[in-house]
């Protein structure tokens, strides 16, 4: 109720304004000690890529890009959260305005463009916050290094998270930053991912843990892509799939007020997109990759086709923005009863 009422007001202002001022909010709230009182942990445990969750629900990369607010955010239920896109050094991202509502559609349109204040910074506050659960730490490039010595932003970022980290995000999806997908696809991919693999193997062995590596890919992607992705994955033993990022199409808001804005689509229009994609990745991995479903999920049932396709957990973002954070647990009893009716 409380969101409901508030809701209006924050579609009133700027969208990276409304944004930065509910986190300042929820911020106030967890300090206050009244976030547990409305929202509380609901236990489902899953494990998957040697990781226990204590729900199958968590928070996608790009809410909290710096990890300023991870407890305050933990407060709402989520079973893990995933902190970033985060780069070698600070950045400011793309000018603004490059937030934008395109409300009739429950849908985001953003060219943020990986605006972060470094991986220094993000590490400080992995290291400071309390949350006991499983902490993604999303890892890019800065727009100024060519796509050609990208390995070597990725390299850095790996290195410095590696001991702070659940697991580790490789995003080469993002709309964002110039010529980043070109990394999604032949020989590109083949370098990124054997670079990086060596480089995280040798972590693993210097800290004496390992610590498990995803892709986060787009859901632009034809079945050629997806095959060749999925053999890489398999190849490189990589351990989970973040399915999808944003969108370039704009098949939905084509005719609505921003739909024409350059920059990544999420929400509900991308339900459908991401899910299939999803889907044809879990019939090539066949349970052999963590499948992390995220796109266009404002409902329960939403959650629960992402599970029904092959993930073995889902993320929010753009859903919690129309939906308010209930949608927390609404997913998470969904994805309950899901379960249960499996087991009768």
């Amino acid at each position: 109720m409380s969101y409901a009422l508030l809701r209006p007001f924050m579609f009133n202002m700027d969208p990276e304004r409304a944004h930065d001022l509910t986190l300042a909010m929820l911020e106030k709230a967890h300090k206050a000690r009244v976030l547990g009182f409305v929202y509380g942990q609901q236990a489902l445990p899953v494990t998957t890529m040697g990781l226990r969750f204590s729900n199958p629900v968590g928070l996608a990369a790009g809410l909290d890009k710096n990890g300023d607010y991870i407890d305050a955010l933990a407060e709402l239920g989520f079973g893990f959260i995933e902190v970033g896109t985060v780069t070698p050094k600070p950045q400011a991202g793309n000018d603004k305005p490059r937030l934008f509502r395109i409300r009739q559609a429950e849908a985001i349109i953003n060219r943020m463009g990986f605006n972060n204040k470094g991986v220094d910074y993000l590490i400080d506050n992995v290291k400071r916050c309390k949350y006991k659960g499983n902490i993604g730490i999303n890892i890019g490039k800065n727009a100024v290094t060519p796509v050609e010595q990208a390995a070597d932003d990725y390299v850095y970022c790996l290195e410095r998270v590696y001991p702070h980290a659940s697991y580790i995000t490789i995003n080469i999806s993002s709309p964002n930053t110039k010529n980043l997908r070109e990394l999604q696809s032949g020989e590109a991919l083949t370098d990124l991912l054997d670079t990086i693999k060596q480089r995280h193997t040798q972590l693993a062995t210097e800290y004496g843990f390992y610590v498990p590596l995803v892709l986060k890919v787009a859901p632009d992607l034809d079945e050629a892509q997806i095959d060749y992705i999925s053999q890489q994955l398999l190849d490189f033993e990589i351990d989970g799939l973040i399915a999808t990022n944003t969108t370039l199409s704009r098949v939905g808001v084509e005719d609505l007020l921003h739909g024409d804005e350059m920059g990544g689509l999420s929400g509900r229009p991308v339900s459908h997109m991401s899910t299939l994609v999803l889907q044809q990745f879990s019939e090539r991995l066949i349970g052999k990759v963590a499948l992390i479903g995220v796109g266009g999920i404002d409902s329960g049932d939403k959650a629960v086709k992402k599970i029904q396709v092959g993930a073995d957990l889902v993320q929010l973002y753009t859903g919690l923005v129309y939906q308010g954070p209930g949608l927390v647990q609404s997913c998470i009893q969904a994805i309950g009863g899901f379960y249960d009716a499996l087991e009768d």
